[in-house]
């Protein structure tokens, strides 16, 4: 995947390293929070299936999650946790993410979290280079950065 860097709208990490400061341990603090969301949605739902859903609980753990994600990056360019702690995603040009990107997104950090390689090279990546991508943001062109302080 060859990038012109010299199109990118995303902040600098050199010269605006505030953007990307703690933005891994964010991300980690709001995976946490979304996951206890997304759990206490479906447990919500159980009562509405007759209590039949407890047999594939994890079936719908997933697509809880799936829609959640989806609804909320496209609506706001985060989910709930990624709110709270102040960090959203946005495109290589800068730009909130679209239904279309929200739902690709989605996708392949569902997949990259349901094998144990991809999750790994993904942390890694977080940890170690400059925008703190994970291995999604790269195939994507996305990056989470801290957002900007609203007046």
């Amino acid at each position: 995947m060859n990038q012109d860097h010299s199109t990118w709208a995303l902040p600098d990490p050199v010269t605006q390293v505030a953007f990307y400061r703690d933005v891994p341990a964010k991300r980690l603090i709001a995976f946490v929070i979304d996951t206890v969301i997304i759990t206490l949605i479906a447990l919500l739902l159980v009562p509405l299936t007759a209590f039949s859903a407890v047999f594939y609980f994890a079936f719908l753990l997933w697509v809880v999650a799936f829609v959640y994600r989806v609804v909320t990056l496209a609506r706001r360019s985060a989910t709930p946790g990624m709110r709270l702690v102040g960090i959203e995603f946005r495109t290589i040009h800068g730009e909130h993410l679209d239904r279309g990107l929200a739902l690709a997104h989605t996708l392949v950090f569902m997949m990259s979290m349901s094998l144990v390689f991809p999750q790994i090279l993904s942390v890694i990546l977080m940890l170690t280079g400059a925008r703190g991508q994970g291995l999604g943001d790269l195939l994507l062109g996305t990056a989470a950065i801290n957002r900007a302080a609203r007046a």
